[in-house]
């Protein structure tokens, strides 16, 4: 038997725990912060393309960070909202409590610029600028702004050495959407990936591919003011063109590489920007370089409810040790139905060789389109100029710059 005052001690010990256990229980778990990011989407928010990837990662920061709520506004561009501007748009989504707000287009520079100067008291995400970067031609000081964009250039390295890898007619057609910097390097960047697969693993010389990049105008059509899409992908199929490159924010030139191949024909294609843009016509998707914003929107918003954001300018990468890893990988490139297992193999080869370094694409020798000397031989490009080449390279078929 236990003493009695050992008893004693004993229920009071017990009766102190049951205490604190009950008032643990009925104490009410603290709610989140909440935080309201909004978004302002180039196209509509459903694509399958550039506008759908930036929408599904925000509802990717919504699952992640508790008390995030994503507020958007898709088709801000001019034929869509003719007479509003994206800062304009940007002051709906302030009135309904956004703290961060992302402009998701190159075409939203000088108003992400315009409404960060105009309001301090929110954190601006551009993406695909350089107003941010220090060393880029264009930073300007602005304490409530930063950029950010994907290295696509290696996602574009990799649909160009697929589309190599595939052609039979050694044609690749690359259907681009306005001409700047951004849409110039990632032709190339397709082009170089095309040009060393064939010559390296096709054992053919550079000067049997074909590689034309004809631009429509701006990054969807706009009837009346671009070049139809899907004309210049019939045209391209039309002229034996076999591979058709995507890049811009739609599908046209996947949904016209499926009809022609179900008229008889062997065309094959290569979207862009979304991870589920092969879902359209997977029979002929060689594959799709994407981007994956999820972790970049999520690092900004969690930054900004901790109070710890900074200004930044952020060209984030892939993750080589999983390519396709959804919470690390910023780019990355699924593999399509139509892509052969010898093409995979090939292909997994060559992007084990841009991980580890050992393929190493901007590299000189490398001569614009004009002839002219970019990168010594044995060098190496640097950011700058990869950010700002100024034409497409030698070898390549298109314009360089827009039509005055």
């Amino acid at each position: 038997m236990i003493p009695h005052r050992r008893r004693g001690i004993a229920l009071i010990l017990f009766l102190g725990v049951s205490l604190i256990l009950a008032a643990c229980a009925q104490a009410p778990t603290p709610a989140p912060k909440e935080i309201v990011f909004g978004m302002l989407l180039v196209g509509p928010y459903n694509d399958r393309g550039w506008s759908q990837a930036h929408y599904e990662g925000g509802r990717y920061v919504e699952r992640k960070l508790p008390g995030a709520k994503m507020l958007y506004i898709d088709k801000v561009n001019p034929a869509d909202r003719p007479g509003t501007t994206a800062s304009q748009l940007a002051e709906e989504l302030a009135a309904q409590g956004a703290k961060v707000i992302i402009f998701n287009s190159d075409d939203h520079k000088d108003e992400a610029v315009k409404f960060a100067k105009a309001r301090p008291d929110i954190v601006v995400i551009h993406v695909s600028g350089d107003d941010a970067w220090k060393e880029g031609k264009n930073y300007k000081d602005i304490p409530n702004l930063a950029n950010v964009m994907g290295e696509m250039e290696y996602g574009k390295m990799i649909a160009g050495c697929a589309a190599a890898l595939t052609t039979r007619t050694g044609k690749i057609g690359y259907l681009g959407p306005l001409i700047n910097d951004e849409t110039r390097r990632l032709a190339a960047s397709s082009y170089l990936g095309a040009k060393y697969c064939w010559e390296k693993y096709l054992g053919k010389p550079a000067a049997d591919l074909k590689f034309k990049v004809t631009w429509i105008g701006f990054w969807f059509h706009i009837p009346g003011v671009t070049a139809d899409p899907t004309q210049v992908a019939q045209d391209f199929i039309n002229t034996g063109h076999d591979v058709i490159i995507s890049g811009i924010d739609t599908t046209e030139g996947l949904r016209e590489a499926a009809k022609a191949t179900q008229a008889g024909k062997t065309v094959w294609a290569i979207p862009y920007d979304y991870i589920g843009a092969c879902d359209e016509a997977p029979d002929v998707c060689l594959g799709v370089p994407y981007f994956n914003w999820g972790p970049s929107y999520l690092a900004y918003t969690k930054a900004v409810l901790e109070g710890t954001w900074k200004p930044s300018w952020d060209w984030v990468g892939p993750d080589w040790k999983d390519l396709n890893n959804p919470d690390t990988s910023h780019v990355g490139f699924l593999k399509g139905k139509a892509l052969s297992p010898e093409a995979s193999a090939k292909l997994d080869e060559f992007i084990k060789g841009l991980g580890d370094g050992s393929i190493q694409l901007w590299k000189g020798p490398i001569r614009l389109q004009d002839g002219t000397l970019y990168v010594e031989e044995g060098k190496v490009a640097t950011r700058q100029q990869i950010w700002y080449l100024p034409q497409l390279l030698e070898g390549m078929e298109g314009q360089s710059v827009p039509t005055q």
